[in-house]
């Protein structure tokens, strides 16, 4: 039996597959815990196989592990699980996952599946430079590029693997990867560049500001697109100052406001060097805009501008 948890999807899909890839799909059945009834998995948990000697049983959202709680959840008689973990199946793999960052260790549940069961923790990445040079092999691909692909395509996983497969199936027997290679094919993250106009907008960087937004245009940005993405992120700056000074750490705050813990990190990076009442100010001014220009009262092309240029 296993349990992984942790933020970071992507590694507990790697250590999914590590147990499911010499198993006949016919025999792997996957479950999700917040719409199963635990009965309805045990039951099948004790049954044997009709085609093979092992088969593997997958239970995704398995909250019964952490504190989460959701109204969409059924309602799970958890004694039902310990009963079986203490006399289980040796012809069924059952492995449990849940997108949580911790598990509720005052839970019976958890410490009789830590004494019984393997339990791996997936939040973070130690070195993403090495996981992404990893991720590469055998083509070979120096630090600047690793960080140039990061500056592109961020940090999730999932895209940076995408990219890493297109960038190696275009370069096909030459196993060296270059910046050029990455300029030529990555796609750019849109949110990456949202942080880079905002570092500029705060900074006062005006000409800096102006050309980030003409590159984003230039990507088929709508300009009404970006003033919202633009505002959420501001949003997200003032949220995460609230929350870190009532003690909040950045994993609590990522759950929280349900979103990835890089952007709590990045939030909070800018947030430190603003007066909450800077955020709000600038929130109002670009909500006056979107207004405006939905109005017809701005042209869709010069309502952004107007707010870099007029930024104090």
């Amino acid at each position: 039996m296993f349990l992984f948890y942790g933020l970071e999807q992507f590694l507990i899909d790697i250590e999914v597959s590590k147990i499911t890839n010499n198993i006949d799909n016919i025999n792997i059945v996957k479950y999700d815990l917040e719409d199963t009834s635990i009965n309805k998995i045990i039951e099948d948990a004790s049954t044997l196989s009709l085609f093979e000697e092992k088969k593997i049983i997958i239970v995704n959202n398995a909250y019964i592990f952490t504190g989460s709680t959701s109204k969409k959840q059924v309602e799970q008689n958890t004694k039902i699980l310990e009963d079986y973990m203490n006399s289980s199946n040796p012809n069924t793999i059952l492995i449990f996952t849940i997108n949580k960052d911790k598990l509720d260790s005052r839970k019976k549940i958890v410490s009789l599946f830590k004494t019984v069961g393997v339990v791996k923790e997936l939040n973070k990445i130690a070195n993403i430079n090495s996981f992404v040079s990893d991720l590469f092999k055998p083509y070979k691909i120096d630090l600047n590029s690793i960080n140039l692909l990061i500056d592109r395509v961020g940090t999730n996983l999932y895209i940076l693997e995408k990219e890493i497969i297109k960038l190696k199936t275009y370069k096909d027997s030459d196993l060296i990867i270059t910046k050029e290679d990455i300029l030529l094919l990555t796609n750019k993250n849109v949110d990456m560049d949202i942080f880079k106009l905002i570092d500029n907008i705060l900074s006062g960087n005006k000409e800096a500001s102006i050309e980030c937004y003409h590159e984003m245009l230039k990507f088929g940005e709508e300009p009404i697109a970006i003033i919202i993405m633009l505002a959420n992120q501001l949003r997200i700056m003032y949220q995460v100052k609230q929350l870190a000074k009532k003690g909040y750490t950045e994993r609590d705050i990522a759950e929280k406001l349900e979103i990835h813990e890089y952007r709590v990190k990045k939030g909070l990076e800018k947030a430190r060097s603003f007066r909450e009442e800077d955020i709000l100010n600038n929130l109002e001014k670009l909500a006056d805009i979107d207004i405006e220009l939905k109005k017809g009262n701005i042209d869709k092309n010069v309502g952004l501008e107007l707010f870099i240029l007029n930024y104090k």
